[in-house]
């Protein structure tokens, strides 16, 4: 589920935040599914336990996970985090547009390079 790439120079936390964003707007973890638990996650990924509960903190005040008594770390039923992810998307694909359209790139240049990138993706 999760995995360390020691050449990220990224910090590991953040590589852990990462992937948890990923899993959860690809719905691979959907709202109210269970977070391995601190100490098994560690333990698996062979790191301090601290570096997960850093990340785990960063994702809870972040809106991704919350805490539940007894049931430890799940996927938050607030889609502000999502959101506002998918704000920052669109805020960068219009300051590429715009410098497509400084370039002089053509919308149908444009709609190609998403065609052949979107196919990259599947």
């Amino acid at each position: 589920m999760i995995h360390i790439d020691y050449r990220d120079p990224a910090p590991l936390y953040e590589q852990i935040i990462r992937r948890f964003e990923e899993l959860i707007l690809k719905g691979a973890l959907p709202e109210g599914s269970s977070l391995p638990s601190v100490r098994s996650l560690a333990m698996e990924l062979s790191i301090n336990p601290n570096t997960i509960q850093r990340a785990y903190a960063e994702l809870e005040k972040a809106g991704w996970i919350e805490s539940r008594q007894g049931k430890g770390s799940v996927v938050s039923s607030n889609h502000a985090a999502a959101e506002a992810k998918k704000a920052e998307w669109s805020k960068k694909f219009h300051a590429l547009l715009e410098e497509a359209d400084v370039l002089g790139v053509s919308k149908e240049e444009i709609l190609a390079q998403i065609e052949k990138e979107a196919g990259n993706h599947d």
